[in-house]
């Protein structure tokens, strides 16, 4: 291995009560991919914001090259040699493309106090075309383009000043096979370059392909550091739950489904420019599943059914016939929707657990027109324990919290609405094998008790262990449906989506 490039030493960092990173030391070296593992809250993400100026040290110290670092923003870690695709949404609203990939140094494109919009543009799209994402314009705004493609975006911004150090946290989630791809490119590229990376990802076959090492956080601490060659997912998993950990996330159940009454019927649903003629009935006490490569249209057809597309055509009724027009309707018929993109759709970051799982229930927690703060602290407080959110009380700010936890408050809510039909938007995105298992057997429960669940899914595997039917879409279309089978297999849903 060549010489070490990052160390950190005695690395601290609390949110309250909470000690997140907990004395964590740890070296990386010059032309390594680090894969960097654990549960959520096990304090990956924290470690790796703090190195990059996103938190503040409570005690420690990172050097690199030998030098101690001095870093309060994303800006001073660029300038350092250090740079992070953050797991979610990275890029700002309300700027262009290329006003976004030169955050922070747009004084290269600026002389005597004026900036050179033309000039920015055009270096913008040479790095854009040369990493091959030749669809995005630079000169356009970020709002026109979709989480994928903005992902895409930071992945450029983040390391075409070839950084020493680059830090990818969860981004293969927000990816099609393709982004991934691309993204595996940069990576040995820059281990061939005698630069480092560190990789964070729950996709254990995913770190375990792509890294030369892997680093195992638990409760905030280091655990162990092994080669990546001749590890396996079960010793990974055991390092970070501390125990085995049983590989059995999904129903065991075959055979036909007992249907239940239609509870939910879409007919002729279409989004211009995004999905047609989609029509299915979902019935009591089914998941039913829907899939295909990134951009055939399956989480347009989510935001549809929950009444929150412009320009949507088609029906969404329940079986009385009450139809579902906008998200008012959606909510007051007992419609949840988890959305993809947690932080901008499913949650209000900047507010509390409190707030935001209590939000869909305002109505139903009133007594006489007013709110009382007891009454909505025993809700959120119940629900929150219900689903076992890692927190230091309802008063934490989402924005504290691990991914995992972030979808747990979301899932709290709906369960607090008592929903009986939730569109579920990829909801293992980003989330730890221990926290899957546990959403999956929440599905399961949910199931049993009579709800309706359509689960969006780019995994095959999370669609064959969980779901009653799949839709397989392409092209905005569904392109074929399957039953559930112990028969079924990954080849035929490919087939299918290609």
């Amino acid at each position: 291995m060549a010489d070490m490039i990052l160390a950190a030493e005695g690395v601290d960092k609390s949110f309250g009560i909470t000690h997140a990173v907990n004395h964590v030391s740890i070296t990386f070296a010059k032309g390594e991919i680090r894969g960097l593992i654990g549960e959520n809250g096990s304090g990956k993400s924290t470690f790796c914001s703090m190195l990059c100026g996103i938190h503040t040290l409570d005690g420690g110290r990172f050097l690199l090259d030998g030098k101690e670092l001095k870093i309060h923003n994303q800006v001073e870690a660029n300038r350092a040699g250090i740079s992070i695709i953050v797991q979610e949404m990275g890029t700002l609203s309300g700027l262009t493309v290329a006003d976004n990939i030169f955050l922070g140094n747009e004084d290269r494109f600026t002389r005597y106090g004026i900036k050179n919009t033309a000039a920015m543009n055009r270096e913008a799209q040479r790095l854009l075309d040369e990493y091959g994402f030749t669809h995005i314009k630079a000169s356009l705004m970020i709002d026109n383009f979709n989480f994928e493609d903005r992902k895409l975006i930071e992945i450029v911004k983040a390391t075409y000043f070839k950084p020493q150090v680059i830090v990818i946290d969860e981004t293969t989630t927000a990816l099609s096979q393709y982004g991934r791809e691309e993204l595996y490119k940069i990576m040995e590229a820059t281990r061939a370059d005698g630069r480092t990376v560190i990789f964070i990802s729950h996709d254990l076959a995913e770190v375990l392909a792509h890294t030369d090492t892997i680093s195992v956080l638990r409760d905030g601490e280091l655990i162990d550091t092994v080669p990546s060659a001749g590890s396996t997912e079960d010793e990974l998993k055991r390092l970070m739950v501390g125990r085995e950990l049983g590989s059995r996330y999904y129903r065991t159940d075959y055979g036909p489904p007992a249907k239940g009454d239609v509870v939910l019927s879409v007919k002729g649903l279409s989004v211009p420019g995004q999905i047609r003629d989609i029509s299915f009935d979902l019935y009591r006490g089914e998941i039913l599943g829907f899939g295909g490569l990134s951009e055939c249209g399956m989480h347009e057809v989510g935001k549809a059914v929950f009444g929150a597309s412009f320009d949507r055509q088609g029906t969404v009724a329940l079986a009385d016939g009450t139809p579902i027009d906008s998200i008012p309707d959606a909510i007051r018929h007992s419609i949840a929707y988890a959305s993809k993109d947690r932080d901008n759709e499913s949650l209000i970051v900047n507010d509390s657990i409190r707030s935001n799982i209590v939000l869909p229930s305002i109505d139903d927690l009133a007594e006489g027109g007013l709110l009382k703060k007891k009454r909505m602290n025993r809700f959120a407080q119940e629900h929150a324990g219900q689903m076992s959110v890692k927190m230091t009380g309802i008063d934490q700010f989402v924005s504290d919290l691990s991914g995992g936890n972030k979808q747990k408050v979301v899932l709290a809510r709906w369960l607090g609405k008592a929903s009986d039909i939730l569109v579920l938007d990829s909801p293992t995105r980003g989330i730890d094998v221990k926290v899957k298992a546990d959403i999956y057997a929440l599905m399961s429960e949910l199931r049993k008790m009579g709800k309706a669940i359509i689960m969006i899914s780019e995994e095959i595997q999370e669609l064959l262990g969980m779901c009653d039917r799949i839709f397989i879409m392409k092209n905005g279309s569904v392109n074929a449906q399957f039953s559930r089978s112990p028969e079924l297999n990954e080849e035929d849903i490919i087939a299918k989506m290609l």
